[in-house]
């Protein structure tokens, strides 16, 4: 049995007003095994999808390769547009060594509403992938009951966006909205292709593909 434990402290500053939230980069970033092009960071998997998309948003002319340059540049956007990454997965066991949220057992959480209450600027939390099991959004539900809180619904069009309501340990309460993006990840490429807006899209313009859609949905929210 594999410990997949992740291999990086939550991403967090005062000035955050916005949160990424996943679960656990591959097991290779675990064991620093790392593959050309691979950045030595959150979400730094060559095969992921995140750092490409918010480069063609932003035009950022990202590195992607194990270099300190690499990972300064993600953190120098993330303090700029005050965004932090906090994954909800602490760790989790796994027979079959693969990333698959699926093959997780005996996970371990993240006490994600404590850091909320701790950096008071977050608002909004964006789940790289929805309530499907074992997905950010769905270990997040579970975390919030164990609080005695729960999301309520505020749009159910894709992504679905929730809110909830955080009450910090001086009585001061607020709200904090939470969006469900398409998961930025190959494995996610047919429930794209099945959308209907999607579908629309690419009629009209055959050149488009999951990876547009993608940058067209996260530039909504980023």
């Amino acid at each position: 049995m594999f410990l997949h434990t992740h291999p990086y402290e939550p991403y967090l500053f005062e000035e955050a007003t916005k949160l990424i939230v996943g679960t656990l980069p591959p097991p290779r970033f675990t064991i620093r095994a790392f593959k050309p092009g691979d950045v030595d960071f959150c979400y730094g998997s060559r095969d992921g999808q995140l750092w490409r998309i918010l480069d063609r948003i932003f035009d950022l002319k990202l590195l992607f390769e194990t270099t300190d340059e690499a990972v300064l540049q993600r953190k120098t956007f993330l303090r700029k547009q005050q965004i932090g990454i906090c994954d909800i997965v602490a760790s989790a066991e796994r027979e079959k060594i693969d990333a698959s949220d699926l093959g997780m057992k005996n996970i371990v959480l993240r006490d994600l509403v404590s850091y909320l209450r701790e950096y008071t600027a977050v608002d909004t939390l964006l789940f790289t992938g929805g309530n499907s099991k074992n997905g950010p959004e769905y270990f997040f539900r579970r975390h919030l009951r164990d609080h005695g809180l729960k999301l309520e619904l505020l749009s159910n069009d894709i992504p679905r966006i929730h809110q909830f309501t955080l009450t910090s340990g001086t009585g001061n309460s607020r709200l904090i909205k939470t969006v469900s993006l398409t998961a930025p990840s190959g494995s996610a490429n047919r429930a794209v292709g099945s959308m209907a807006t999607y579908q629309e899209r690419k009629t009209k313009d055959p050149s488009y593909n999951t990876f547009d859609f993608r940058v067209d949905q996260y530039k909504q929210f980023f």
